[in-house]
């Protein structure tokens, strides 16, 4: 397979510069609210509808690659439509532009909660908590509606979450997953593969397994070198290269691989850990840039805006590999039905996953007493009943922690 520029596609390929890219998603990073779902309508509304640089099938299959692979699925589709306009200049362009204004908003938030000194009783910190309860909430319900339809992956979900809450680490979360992918071949192989169209993207099979390569040896060579050297600072490249390689189904799946990793460990306390969490639901852009939130307040060094800047590129360097990587290997192997039964699998353990972060950490730290537990429910019903923005629920939420605290 040599082609892999859809015929209605290819008038548009590489047929722009890094600069437009770059306007086109900056705007978009100061504005998309609403988590990964809105992301993709906002990319829709402006790339096949406003830009018209893709049509609607080559973007659903973009969308559809995107979803496979493990990591932020919005920012990774930015990746693939700045690469399909502008080439590599392109996708670093979308990347940038799309993840720079929550991440400086963050890394603001996390110097001014580190300036402000211990904050442990402060009510509207507290609040924030309260916040990423509801939030998590509404993920874990809109991701059960269309990922677990079924008891069969309903129950998958539920032994997936039983694992996370018993196995409490990384290796929890990675057995869930790998679980979801083993029950998938077993047990859902009754859906029939659907039907796609060509990427508008020509990526040379030579640059895809160097990517590819350089993803594993990344992922296997990290932890070694972080053993042998005893550095923390690979030791951070380390922690947050592996959550962005492994989390499958959004920004919020990537709350209990980092806790695990961080808070144990002591590099970041549990408070402001959700601290930071439901501050990320305040900002535009993708959830992902929590990471940049937590190098900054990290106790060890790298912290700062140099913790900042490493935990973010590390974070999302899996994805921009992986998408390159991908894509030329990618129209063959989605039409195997192994392939998309083992998905189905692994979409039902994140929902696991999600709901195991449910109770804990987001839970057990954020409801406290029958105060915390109204502002909850009333905080979820704004969300999913009035559809308030996620950041006028997080903003009323800190005001409603510092009255009742």
């Amino acid at each position: 397979m040599t082609n892999h520029i859809a015929p209605q596609a290819s008038p548009t390929l590489r047929r722009g510069h890094a600069g437009e890219v770059f306007t086109a998603f900056l705007k978009l990073g100061l504005t998309s609210f609403g988590g990964p779902i809105a992301h993709l309508g906002y990319f829709r509304d402006e790339f096949v509808v406003r830009r018209q640089w893709l049509d609607e099938r080559a973007y659903a299959d973009l969308v559809a690659l995107c979803q496979f692979l493990p990591g932020p699925a919005s920012s990774q589709v930015g990746m693939a439509i700045g690469l399909s306009r502008a080439g590599y200049l392109g996708a670093l362009a979308a990347w940038t532009a799309f993840t720079l204004p929550s991440a400086i908003a963050l890394v603001l938030f996390a110097l001014g909660i580190s300036a402000l000194g211990n904050l442990e009783g402060a009510g509207w910190l507290h609040g924030l908590k309260v916040a990423a309860v509801a939030v998590v909430a509404l993920a874990v319900l809109g991701m059960a509606r269309s990922l677990t339809p079924d008891r069969d992956r309903a129950s998958l979900a539920v032994v997936a979450a039983a694992i996370a809450i018993l196995v409490p680490t990384a290796w929890g979360q990675v057995g869930a997953i790998l679980l979801g992918a083993v029950a998938g071949l077993t047990l859902l192989r009754d859906e029939a593969p659907s039907d796609h169209v060509s990427l508008p993207l020509a990526i040379p099979k030579s640059h895809a397994v160097i990517a590819l390569v350089l993803f594993a040896v990344l992922l296997i060579g990290l932890p070694l070198l972080a053993a042998a050297t005893g550095s923390q600072v690979v030791r951070v490249i380390d922690a947050f290269y592996r959550a962005g390689s492994l989390v499958f189904g959004g920004g919020h799946v990537v709350l209990p691989l980092l806790q695990a990793e961080l808070v144990p460990t002591g590099w970041v306390n549990r408070e402001a850990f959700l601290a930071g969490y439901g501050a990320a639901q305040a900002v535009p852009g993708p959830l992902f840039t929590f990471a940049a939130y937590l190098g900054a307040v990290m106790v060890p060094w790298p912290n700062g805006v140099v913790g900042a800047m490493i935990c973010l590129l590390a974070v999302f360097l899996p994805s921009f590999l992986l998408v390159v990587g991908a894509v030329p290997f990618w129209e063959r192997f989605r039409g195997y039905p192994l392939a998309q039964s083992a998905l189905r699998g692994v979409n039902a353990a994140v929902v696991g996953l999600l709901l195991a972060a449910l109770y804990n950490p987001v839970w057990t730290s954020g409801v406290l007493n029958g105060a915390d537990y109204v502002i909850a429910i009333a905080a979820f019903t704004l969300l999913f009943l009035w559809k308030a923005p996620p950041w006028l629920v997080v903003i009323l939420c800190a005001l409603a922690g510092a009255i009742t605290a």
